[in-house]
């Protein structure tokens, strides 16, 4: 009887249900532009966590956002302590596009100093023999790929494996960090304008046979990767690459600012449009939020550039070896942030970025 009454109640209620369909497909619309909002938000905080590490200071901004300036409780002012310490962003280049396994060919410990005064750029070689948690010994490099994966790789894995070796390599917390590819690069330099690159002395590129003098000039995007990419034929190899690589990184810093890009919300805004799907991992938010409420109190957004100091491998060893005399001093310096003492007594180990 009571299951009569119920199929009754229900059939003379049902007429007045209002269709299922334009709800779903609401609810469809709500759950797909949070996605999408979503999505923003990371390449957008991307390329903010970019620009921070190069040691500019930018009003919290995405493609969606671009006004006025961010809330104290957005930045975390309330109830998250301002870090007084040094910080450390790892930055990776990677030798593709982000979908097939790809080594980190460019790393770059940016160290920001307790004191604010400048940022320092580490060139970590990639041919450096290290210890990779699980894996054993093998080339810096390789802990990208072995932490992705080699097939359908997962970017966040390799970035993190590459951060707990880097770690344990240098003794340093790191903070932060960003992927870029390739095509991340040609995007923000040519939203840039260009880059200017003063090289020390000439490079031909065995991939385009394009040649760059030595001496200062400005780079489109295309150049700079084609310029990036050069090992082969310089008289260093990987290690000329990566002087190479500091001078652009330290080009992008004063084009950043000299352009006034940071301080005009539109300008900031279109960047972040163009550059943002093209940077494929994203760091910690509360850290990249750290970065952009201390990048500000910098005192030079001049950067200094230096590479861990190393030796060429000796017989059979395939690795760069730490420079045994010159290495320990370096990150013991780095640990205890004194880089500028350091780099004050080792000026011939410093880039002339100029």
């Amino acid at each position: 009887m009571i299951e009569d009454d119920l199929r009754a109640a229900f059939a003379r209620h049902e007429p007045l249900t209002p269709p299922t369909g334009p709800l779903r497909a609401a609810i469809d619309r709500l759950a797909i532009g949070r996605r999408r909002r979503r999505r923003r938000w990371q390449a957008g905080g991307t390329a903010l966590a970019l620009l921070g590490v190069l040691g500019l200071g930018v009003p919290l901004l995405t493609p969606e956002r671009a006004g006025p300036p961010p809330t104290a409780e957005l930045l975390g002012e309330s109830g998250r302590p301002t870090p007084t310490g040094a910080l450390n962003i790892l930055l990776l280049g990677i030798d593709g596009d982000g979908r097939t396994a790809a080594r980190a060919d460019a790393v770059l410990l940016v160290h920001i100093p307790a004191d604010r005064s400048r940022p320092y750029l580490v060139s970590l070689p990639r041919d450096l023999g290290v210890p990779i948690p699980g894996q054993g010994t093998d080339k810096l490099n390789a802990a990208f790929p072995f932490g992705a994966g080699f097939t359908r790789p997962e970017l966040t894995k390799g970035y993190e494996l590459t951060r707990r070796t880097v770690a344990e390599l240098t003794g340093v917390r790191v903070d932060a960090g960003v992927v870029l590819t390739y095509r991340a690069v040609r995007s923000l330099t040519d939203a840039l304008g260009g880059v200017p690159a003063c090289l020390p002395e000439r490079v031909r590129s065995v991939h385009t046979k394009r040649v760059f003098p030595a001496g200062c000039q400005r780079l489109d995007g295309a150049a700079s990767v084609d310029l990036l990419r050069q090992r082969y034929g310089l008289p260093e190899g990987s290690q000329d690459r990566d002087r190479n690589g500091r001078l652009f990184a330290a080009g992008l810093v004063r084009q950043t600012a000299d352009q006034g890009v940071l301080t005009d919300p539109v300008r900031l805004a279109k960047l972040l449009t163009t550059v943002g799907p093209d940077l494929v991992v994203s760091p910690d938010r509360a850290a990249v939020l750290d970065l952009l409420r201390l990048a500000s109190t910098l005192r030079s957004a001049e950067p200094v550039g230096i590479g861990l100091p190393v030796v060429w491998p000796t017989g059979k060893d395939r690795y760069l070896r730490t420079d045994p005399r010159l290495a320990p001093e370096f990150l013991t310096a780095l640990r205890e942030d004194r880089l500028g003492d350091w780099t004050a007594r080792h000026p011939k180990l410093v880039d002339r970025s100029r």
